[in-house]
């Protein structure tokens, strides 16, 4: 089996509670410590073997392998990767069975992160998670006043839209914005919309 490690609780001692994105589920399963095992952190892509126990509510985690890639020698895209990886446990921590999307999304991802800016690709990749679970909001009314939006769009937390005079932050430039939804692309964004948007997902999925 092979998934996304999305957090991490150490017990006792070594011994962790590895919370992971597999194919179709969200799995936690306890890790015991041994001068043999594998180092693992957070976002590290791996193969287990999941082990149940009449002892144990909690299976066990068994054979790990660390599935590498080659810019998680890069501290800043493995910084952004494990800060946007991490938002994912407390927005599916109350879910077992989730689909393959999440999955399939970080893989994905995790094949580009090498080659493009990954503060954009992590825009464009919780893009096509708010479309998934439908709450992309394009109908343009502002979350606060609740009138249309004509100029200065402004996104606040999940991408609701604003007025930027209700919200007081940053306007997004109308073109990029309907291009990030249409393309799932941030070309038309400058790096300080990417920085503001950046900054909004960090506040929660």
């Amino acid at each position: 089996m092979q998934g996304f490690i999305i957090k991490l609780t150490r017990i006792k001692e070594e011994d962790m509670m590895v919370t992971i994105i597999s194919e179709d589920s969200l799995t936690t399963l306890y890790r015991f410590y041994g001068a043999r095992h594998s180092p693992i952190n957070l976002g590290f892509k791996i193969d287990f073997e999941r082990e149940t126990s009449l002892k144990s509510s909690i299976p066990r985690m068994r054979d790990l392998l660390h599935l590498g890639f080659s810019w998680m020698g890069e501290y800043h895209r493995l910084q952004v990767w494990q800060q946007f990886i991490a938002l994912f446990y407390p927005h599916l921590s109350h879910t077992e069975t989730i689909g393959h999307f999440y999955f399939d999304l970080l893989v994905s991802l995790s094949h580009r992160w090498n080659t493009q800016n990954p503060k954009r690709l992590a825009v464009e990749g919780y893009v096509q998670l708010l479309e998934h679970e439908g709450r992309l909001h394009r109908d343009l009314h502002c979350f606060f006043c609740d009138h249309p939006i004509h100029t200065d769009i402004s996104l606040i937390r999940a991408f609701l839209p604003a007025h930027k005079a209700c919200s007081h932050t940053l306007s997004i430039n109308p073109k990029g914005l309907a291009w990030l939804y249409d393309h799932h692309s941030t070309l038309f964004l400058d790096d300080t919309e990417i920085e503001r948007l950046w900054y909004i997902i960090n506040e929660g999925f």
